[in-house]
Parts: C-alpha cells; structure tokens; sequence
C-alpha cells in the first residue's frame, strides 16, 4: 500500500496493493486513523484483484473516523466485479465510487 498525504488539500490518498483483505488490517488502520481525520480520502483500487469481507469493515470503520455522514471518501478506480461487490453490500450509498 502507498499512502499519501497532500497537506494542501488535506487529502490521504491509499493506493491498495493486489488484494485488500485482513492481512493489510494493521497497515491500513495506522495509514488511516492513527493521526487525525483528514478533510478527504482517495482510496485507489487500481491494483486490487480481490477484497474480502474485512475490507468493507475496514472501509466503514474509515468513514465513522472521518465523519461518518459528513466523511468525504471517494473509491476510485475499482474494476466492474469491485465496483459490482460495492454496490450490492451498499456501499454506493455511503462512499463515491469512481
């Protein structure tokens, strides 16, 4: 995972590696919430083949951190079968997905 942090724009941008399971839990938590929330978040799914049921959790327990409503999280770059998986646990209703 590449993390990055444009202090500009106050946007964290996580580009995930191949897969976006639990063993990226640890990695994806202090990227995310070890230091305050940021005004936005880019989670790039550019090189991801798989996910499992524990990245949805992670990804909602991102937005309750960055303002649960009011969070700004976008996905981006997700291929149609992500994108497909997104929409059915509904989480078109709670992320942008690009």
């Amino acid at each position: 995972m590449i993390v990055h942090h444009d202090s500009d724009n106050d946007c964290l941008t996580l580009q995930l590696g191949e897969r976006f399971d639990f063993s990226i839990h640890r990695e994806f938590h202090d990227a995310c919430l070890r230091n305050g929330a940021a005004r936005s978040y880019v989670i790039d799914f550019s090189e991801v083949n798989s996910m499992d049921s524990s990245a949805l959790g992670m990804l909602l327990l991102l937005r309750e951190h960055a303002g649960a409503d009011k969070a700004d999280i976008r996905i981006v770059n997700a291929d149609a079968e992500l994108r497909g998986t997104l929409r059915v646990a509904g989480f078109d209703k709670l992320f942008v997905l690009h």
